[in-house]
């Protein structure tokens, strides 16, 4: 299977003053982690038909902080199917935000977005709630690398 075979997903959204949980606005890590979750279960509908459940996530990495007003753009993809396990893979990327600066309702998108989370997660939907049919799927297949046997 090849990796356009394979789905992605896209989210856009402003985080909002309710989204901080800091001093300064700072809107905690947990908040990227909850769009990286919705990402995942728009993958395991697509791929699947099911939400899955989100198992695990095998990294996150926070490359840059978040405040209210900022806008962000997450996108993930499946880039590894076992029989029940789909790796998935994420960014989320800061796009935009708010210009203070010029006036309290003044704001912009950002010439070059800033990478602001990485992360790769693992969500698994088991069998009898695979509804669609990928072919000989009896064996794990891995884009871009070898398949690895997952205990």
């Amino acid at each position: 299977m090849s990796e356009a075979d394979l789905p992605s997903a896209y989210i856009r959204r402003r985080l909002g003053s309710e989204d901080a949980h800091y001093g300064g606005n700072l809107v905690a890590g947990a908040k990227q982690l909850e769009i990286v979750g919705d990402l995942i279960t728009e993958l395991a509908m697509r791929y699947d038909g099911d939400e899955g459940l989100f198992r695990a996530y095998e990294s996150v990495e926070f490359l840059a902080p978040l405040y209210a007003g900022d806008w962000v753009e997450a996108k993930g993809r499946i880039v590894r199917v076992g029989n029940s396990a789909r790796t998935c893979e994420f960014e989320v990327w800061k796009v935009g935000g708010p210009r203070n600066d010029i006036s309290e309702s003044a704001a912009e998108f950002l010439d070059q977005p800033v990478l602001v989370c990485k992360a790769v997660g693992t969500t698994v939907v088991t069998k009898d709630h695979q509804r669609f049919a990928h072919g000989s799927d009896t064996h794990e297949r891995a884009v871009g690398q070898e398949a690895r046997s997952k205990p």
